[in-house]
């Protein structure tokens, strides 16, 4: 059984391929009358989509967003939302040569051994490409959890191991890399050029802060807000690792150096990062993601073939030597589906 579909109230199935003719989302539990923003879906989309600077990929898609069915009028309609993502620059030649051979640091071999077949043209459905139908149920998310006051925001904290030493929220869309410091971007723009013209790639660190919640969200056992957080993150190929608030340094810490301790007016510190014992308490919801290098790179790798023989590849193609950029709207995507969510579960809670 395979699952493609994700949330409890508010549900979102994602479906197609990076080389088939579309992709898209169906969302189920958009509440009736809630206003939606087409313009809105297509600058999120924007935002993510390939061939926008020197950083990314130069496959060249409009990502244009086709609203199907649940809307009339500019409203929801409460019935299923659906959205088409058409695809008009694939280059399936690309691959041909890697028909039979498993790319290193790609979903292939897991693929492979799983179904016993695999799309090997960009990787099928385990490419990158499908975060685009996620962006598109997102951006509906967004419209719901404004008229909620909830606000979402991710950037680049740390790219090719240089961190960002300060933090200008107008610099974040200034840049090709969306990093919130000037500075810290030009050095960040050199190594990722590096890295491209040595045929290799860059990963780096992904920093988000969603401020206006109330407190109160999340489920106490299996559903937690951080948990529920850290399974959408986890949902995205390129993710290796999630923390919130402080992290492991946490682990570094005293309980006296690490409790957010409270007064009359609230808490003084926010070391856990928005979320206790799974439920937010009013504070920003922050937390962090690492991004892996892109594993689609010019320079050559041993790997291994269908039949086990060894193999060495070079990928050639059209890839981002650097991930992190794109991937800042997809944070922001799946953080919002999961807050939509987590939203309606508590108007239940509550009846």
């Amino acid at each position: 059984m395979s699952r493609n579909t994700f949330g409890i109230c508010f549900k979102v199935t994602t479906f197609g391929e990076s080389h088939g003719p579309a992709l898209g989302c169906v969302i189920d539990g958009v509440p009736a009358g809630l206003p939606v923003d087409a313009a809105a879906i297509q600058r999120e989309l924007d935002r993510r989509r390939p061939g926008q600077s020197e950083v990314t990929t130069a496959r060249r898609e409009s990502d244009t967003a086709e609203i199907l069915s649940g809307v009339f009028e500019g409203v929801a309609t409460g019935t299923p939302l659906a959205i088409l993502i058409r695809n008009c620059d694939q280059r399936s030649r690309d691959y041909g040569a890697l028909a039979e051979v498993f790319r290193p640091g790609h979903a292939d071999y897991g693929y492979f051994m799983k179904y016993g077949r695999r799309d090997y043209r960009g990787g099928g459905r385990s490419s990158g490409r499908e975060t685009a139908a996620r962006v598109a149920a997102g951006a509906v998310a967004r419209q719901l959890l404004a008229t909620l006051g909830v606000k979402i925001t991710a950037y680049a904290l740390e790219i090719a191991g240089i961190r960002c030493r300060s933090f200008d929220r107008e610099e974040i869309e200034r840049n090709p890399l969306r990093s919130p410091d000037a500075d810290a971007a030009r050095e960040q723009l050199a190594a990722v050029r590096a890295a491209r013209n040595s045929g290799d790639s860059t990963g780096g660190v992904v920093e988000c802060v969603a401020e206006g919640l109330p407190a109160g969200w999340g489920e106490p056992v299996f559903d937690k807000l951080d948990a529920r957080l850290a399974q959408a993150m986890f949902s995205l190929g390129a993710v290796k690792g999630v923390e919130f608030g402080d992290g492991f340094e946490a682990a570094r810490r005293l309980g006296s150096e690490n409790n957010d301790a409270m007064t009359a007016g609230g808490f003084l510190t926010n070391h856990a990062g928005g979320v206790l014992g799974g439920i937010s308490t009013g504070q920003p919801l922050v937390f962090r993601i690492a991004v892996k290098p892109t594993p689609s790179i010019s320079r050559e790798q041993n790997t291994v073939d269908q039949s086990g023989g060894s193999r060495v590849i070079a990928i050639a193609g059209r890839h981002d030597p650097c991930i992190v950029p794109r991937i800042v709207p997809v944070v922001e995507a799946m953080t919002a589906l999961v807050l939509a969510d987590l939203a309606l579960l508590q108007r239940t809670a509550q009846l």
